[in-house]
């Protein structure tokens, strides 16, 4: 009945839009070689969601996380990042708190839109569903793939 979703979630550790650009070309190669998608975000066939949060220099705290859904292309990820960290700053220096968002990118504005509003992060669901294993790769096996790789 159609193309199964897969959805790859990484750790919180890109920090800048060009992380991000980069990590998704890297992610678009690779599930290009082991074609498990055309990767054409024109068309769909890959899209990113990030989620933005910035805080103080040296603090270990993350801020409050705002995401971007549906995002179809390299450049539009850059913009929209690049964006949404801006917007971030510019809140938190007038005093004001960011509120947990689920955004849209308006590519014509070149900003930032409020899709839905979450009260709190309770309403991202943000609990392990039952019926999905979590696949774990063991180094070895990693190792393994690694070396057999042209």
């Amino acid at each position: 009945a159609g193309v199964a979703l897969m959805e790859i979630v990484s750790e919180p550790d890109l920090r800048s839009s060009a992380e991000a650009a980069e990590c998704m070309k890297k992610l678009r190669q690779i599930l290009r070689y082991i074609g498990s998608c055309d990767g054409d975000m024109e068309k769909g066939s890959l899209r990113c969601d990030a989620n933005v949060s910035v805080r103080l220099k040296g603090s270990s705290t993350f801020g409050t996380r705002c995401e971007i859904k549906n995002l179809n292309s390299i450049r539009y990820i850059v913009q929209a990042i690049d964006y949404e960290i801006q917007r971030q700053i510019e809140i938190l220096e007038s005093g004001e708190e960011i509120s947990q968002d689920t955004l849209l990118f308006d590519v014509a504005l070149g900003k930032t839109k409020v899709m839905r509003s979450k009260e709190d992060a309770s309403d991202y669901r943000y609990f392990p569903e039952p019926d999905l294993l979590p696949v774990e790769v063991s180094q070895d096996k990693i190792d393994s793939i690694k070396s057999s790789l042209p």
